[in-house]
This record gives structure tokens, C-alpha cells and sequence, in this order.
């Protein structure tokens, strides 16, 4: 019997959970033990709901990603809302030091 890689079962768990038609699909680290080449297909998955206009709730460290699909990103510290903003000001113009310390970590050109 042939056994499902981990993008496989990210992507079959993912259709299951649209069969029972769901209002919002919550998405906790999706792609965390996943090989770089299966992180992209369930994110091409994800970023393909987003585009039919389905309700997320996406918990991630994939930081491109979030600023490709998020409309909205709550940032959290330590189980605490630190900010809430769009996508857009929450990458270009930040509001608090820490989202500014976070982002700067993913920033390789400084």
C-alpha cells in the first residue's frame, strides 16, 4: 500500500473539511512539518480558497504568504492581541515596536 506524504494528507484533510461546507476553515500551522516543495502545493491549496472567496482564519509563520493572501493579520505575543490591522499596513507601516521587531527578523537586506 502506498502511503501519503505529508502534503498529501495537508491537502486531503483540507477537501475533507470543505465537504461539510463550513462558514470558516481555521488553518493552525498548516505547513509546519512539511518539506519545502509540499509547503507550496497546500499553500497554492489555501491561496486557491482565498480566491473563491472563502472565510479563513490562518495561523502562520509564512510571512510572504500572509502578505500575498491576508486581508486582515492580528499579530499575537505571548497569547495577547498586539495588533490588529490590513495586510497592507500591518507590512508597510507597522503600528507597535514589537510587529516592527518581528518583521525586521524576516528581513535579510539589513
Amino acid at each position: 500500500a502506498r502511503e501519503l506524504s505529508g502534503g498529501q494528507k495537508q491537502r486531503v484533510a483540507i477537501i475533507r473539511s470543505l465537504l461539510m461546507h463550513p462558514e470558516i476553515i481555521l488553518f493552525d500551522e498548516v505547513t509546519a512539518s512539511l518539506d519545502p516543495e509540499m509547503v507550496r502545493e497546500v499553500l497554492v491549496l489555501i491561496n486557491d480558497l482565498a480566491k473563491e472567496g472563502r472565510t479563513m482564519l490562518i495561523v502562520t509563520h509564512e510571512m510572504e504568504f500572509a502578505r500575498a493572501i491576508a486581508d486582515r493579520i492580528i499579530f499575537m505575543d505571548k497569547g495577547e492581541i498586539i495588533e490588529e490591522n490590513t495586510a497592507q499596513n500591518f507590512f508597510q507601516h507597522p503600528q507597535t515596536q514589537r510587529a516592527q521587531a518581528f518583521l525586521t527578523t524576516f528581513d535579510f537586506n539589513h
